[in-house]
């Protein structure tokens, strides 16, 4: 993914991901190469739980992205990988993303926020 392919709502969404320490974290065990939930859980010091939360907003922002796979055991296994991206922050690259805002995000940032 490069920063010139997202809409100002996908820079928006990649950037509020991004925004979480745990989330770093994620990003930064995952370039070494592919893991389960369990083991990266356990790698990060983290509940499983959490980590899914985490794992989810990821995905959704296209940094990463799930396989899922059978272990010998029959036993279903998913693994993470991050997605190879370059995303440029200039104030060109901004404009041009502020162009194509929906908004979208904005309102549904601010419907949380008011509901708790």
């Amino acid at each position: 993914m490069e920063s010139s392919e997202l809409t100002g709502d996908g820079l928006v969404q990649v950037l509020s991901a991004l925004s979480n320490p745990h989330r770093i974290r994620i990003i930064a065990a995952l370039v070494d190469g592919r893991e389960y939930v369990s083991r990266l859980a356990r790698r990060l010091e983290i509940s499983r739980a959490l980590l899914q939360v985490h794992l989810r907003k990821l995905e959704a922002s296209g940094l990463v992205e799930a396989t899922l796979e059978l272990s010998a055991e029959g036993k279903a296994m998913k693994f993470y990988t991050v997605r190879q991206f370059a995303i440029e922050l200039t104030p060109q690259a901004l404009a041009a993303a502020a162009a194509t805002l929906t908004f979208e995000e904005a309102r549904l940032r601010d419907d949380a926020l008011e509901q708790g």
